[in-house]
Parts: C-alpha cells; sequence; structure tokens
C-alpha cells in the first residue's frame, strides 16, 4: 500500500514508467512538482498534452513535426544531394547539434531486430526506397547505431539501394582523439584500421 495519498502516488506511478526513472527518483520528481509555483507545473502538464497532440511524424523523413513536413525538409539551404540515414529522432537530433551535417535526413523509426520481432516493414524502409528512386541523391550516409542490429540494418539498405546511381558510405568509428589504445576494445581497433586514412 502506498504511503502517499492518491493524487501524489499516482503521479509517482506515472513519472516511474518514464526510461531511467527508479521510484525513488519518480518521488522527488512529484515533490518538486508539488513544490514549485502553480503555474510552472501547468506549463508542464501543458507541455506534455501539446506535444501528444501536435507532434507527428513529417510525411518526408519521419523527424519529428508540427507541420506536415519538417523544418528540416522545408529548408531550401540544405544539401539535397546528401541523405543521412538515422534509427530514430534522437539520433537526427545529436548530428545536428554538431553543426556539420548540412544535407537531408530519413528516419528509420526504429532497426531491423528478428530476435525483437521488428522486420524491414515495421520500418519506413518503402520510403527510404522510394525517395532515393525519385530525388537526386549524390551520397547516402548509413548512420545507424554501431550494433549488430544496427550494422545489420545498414547492411540490408545499402543492398536495397544498391541498383542506384548513389554512393553508400557510413560514419567513420574507432579510436576517439584523446583515448589510449591500451583500453579500447576489439571493435574499436578494428574499425580504426579498417577506416584508416591518409595523413
Amino acid at each position: 500500500m502506498s504511503k502517499h495519498a492518491g493524487a501524489v502516488s499516482q503521479l509517482v506511478e506515472q513519472l516511474g514508467r518514464l526510461p531511467g526513472i527508479g521510484r525513488k527518483s519518480a518521488e522527488r520528481l512529484a515533490f518538486h512538482i508539488l513544490r514549485v509555483p502553480e503555474p510552472e507545473a501547468i506549463a508542464l502538464a501543458d507541455a506534455i498534452k501539446r506535444v501528444r497532440n501536435d507532434v507527428r511524424y513529417c510525411a518526408i523523413c519521419f523527424n519529428l513535426s508540427e507541420n506536415e513536413s519538417c523544418a528540416i525538409c522545408n529548408d531550401p539551404n540544405r544539401d539535397a544531394t546528401r541523405l543521412c540515414i538515422v534509427e530514430q529522432p534522437r539520433d537526427l537530433m545529436s548530428l545536428e547539434q554538431s553543426g556539420v551535417f548540412k544535407g537531408h535526413y530519413h528516419v528509420l523509426l526504429g532497426r531491423i531486430a528478428p530476435l525483437d520481432g521488428i522486420g524491414p516493414d515495421q520500418l519506413t524502409v518503402d520510403a527510404l526506397v522510394d525517395r532515393v528512386r525519385t530525388s537526386n541523391f549524390a551520397e547516402v550516409i548509413m548512420a545507424t547505431n554501431p550494433t549488430v542490429e544496427g550494422d545489420g540494418t545498414s547492411l540490408y539498405i545499402s543492398n536495397l539501394l544498391s541498383e542506384f546511381p548513389v554512393e553508400i558510405t557510413r560514419l567513420a568509428r574507432g579510436i576517439t582523439a584523446g583515448s589510449v589504445l591500451e583500453y579500447a576494445n576489439r571493435e574499436m581497433i578494428a574499425d580504426a584500421l579498417t577506416g584508416r586514412q591518409k595523413l
């Protein structure tokens, strides 16, 4: 039986369902919400309601958007010859924060994971192939996560796109600047050697 009042207990339970939030963190967040001025707490509730009601997937790239198409797809200054494929919208956000890539994106909304029952038909692969077929991309960059599933997804997609006149690349991997070889794992060293560049 909960030691908190009904409404507080319900809030703790709901907060505890968030990824990475355990019972103690959920309680701390709930009591923080109770302590802040009412307008601040209501603003949080309104933001949650608004994101659930107004945010959808972009009809072109499947990024998060409040409109039919997202700001990146609508930006005429983006490089229309480069397409970067990512697994999730949060991956796209990470790449955008770097400020380096100025092309377009395609979000798969997952990765192929047969053990989890996720196949290509549950991703946006068909839309991606149609996009490459009807656009003038010179390069498609595979930016899936460096996991078994991410690499498998990359390989599957690169095979599908091999019939089109596009260069297919992947993000560089390996030893990061400032790290020591002694602490790098076998896969990092293998990637670093395979993707070595001329000085």
